[in-house]
């Protein structure tokens, strides 16, 4: 009798204690899914892109993740964009982090990006979380610039007018602006940005060199595409020697002029080349 009670009891035991087992894995794994939805539940995110996009071409962009929880910190976060992917382990409450991902854009024209994911392992690298955070903005894509010959490519405009008072790079002084990120360093004004403790950069007047013209269908190219890209590379390449450049298009003409918007609206003419409607 004794050995049935002692028998009995064991198992007992045995029974309250897989009961606890499972019980506190159980408490765990809920503990551990409601830290993990509320480790991405509010994330905020800002994507930030260069003006210059081209086909192919790896493009660092920018990506700034906010977490906007009130007490606890946001851990191993994952950002996944376009096949690139950046890391942050540790992001505190109500703090801002700038992730850069070397992001390539494949096809030229316009797109759409709708969503960046962002990902956890977070809190025991059992489950991984995710979330799409919305982004909706439209980006456009350049072609691929590709050398080509320049005497031969380029024909000569019959656009007449001063071309003194352009912006150039080798002509007199017209005015001192802030520094873009896209001028060369010679053109810098030290003195200016040490007083003003922000970079400076001269304007100067373009040399009266002739107007030039691209015609994208007469330069060379096993395709349309390696033609544009050709284009492409024409009109940054004269762009920065500071002289006016344009486009002659099926859709129609676009004049020569200088200046860096000017230069992004030849760009974008050769983007969207056959693929919309949208005006130069």
């Amino acid at each position: 009798m004794l050995t049935l009670l002692l028998g009995f009891g064991a198992v007992n035991t045995g029974n309250n204690l897989m009961y606890l087992l499972v019980s506190a894995l159980l408490g765990f794994m809920a503990v551990s899914g409601w830290l993990g939805r509320n480790n991405l539940a509010r994330l905020q995110l800002e994507v930030q892109l260069p003006e210059e996009i081209y086909d192919g071409v790896e493009t660092l962009v920018s990506v700034r993740l906010h977490n906007r929880q009130r007490w606890l910190p946001a851990c191993l976060l994952q950002v996944n964009f376009e096949g690139s992917q950046a890391g942050c382990s540790l992001l505190a409450r109500g703090e801002r982090v700038r992730l850069s991902l070397a992001v390539t854009f494949r096809g030229r024209g316009v797109r759409q990006l709708q969503a960046i994911r962002v990902s956890s392992t977070f809190p025991i690298n059992f489950f991984v979380r995710s979330l799409a955070l919305p982004v909706l903005k439209e980006i456009l894509v350049f072609p691929c610039p590709r050398p080509v010959p320049l005497p031969a490519a380029v024909k000569l405009g019959s656009v007449q007018g001063n071309l003194a008072a352009d912006k150039g790079y080798e002509g007199d002084l017209t005015r001192i602006d802030d520094y873009r990120g896209g001028e060369p360093l010679k053109l810098i004004h030290w003195k200016m940005s040490a007083r003003q403790d922000q970079l400076k950069v001269k304007e100067l007047s373009s040399l009266a060199a002739p107007p030039l013209v691209i015609d994208p269908l007469r330069l060379s190219g096993k395709n349309l595409e390696e033609r544009l890209a050709g284009a492409c590379w024409l009109v940054k390449t004269i762009g920065r020697s500071g002289r006016s450049v344009g486009l002659q298009l099926e859709s129609g003409r676009i004049p020569p002029a200088c200046g860096r918007q000017h230069q992004l609206r030849l760009l974008g003419a050769l983007a969207r080349y056959g693929i919309d409607t949208h005006p130069a």
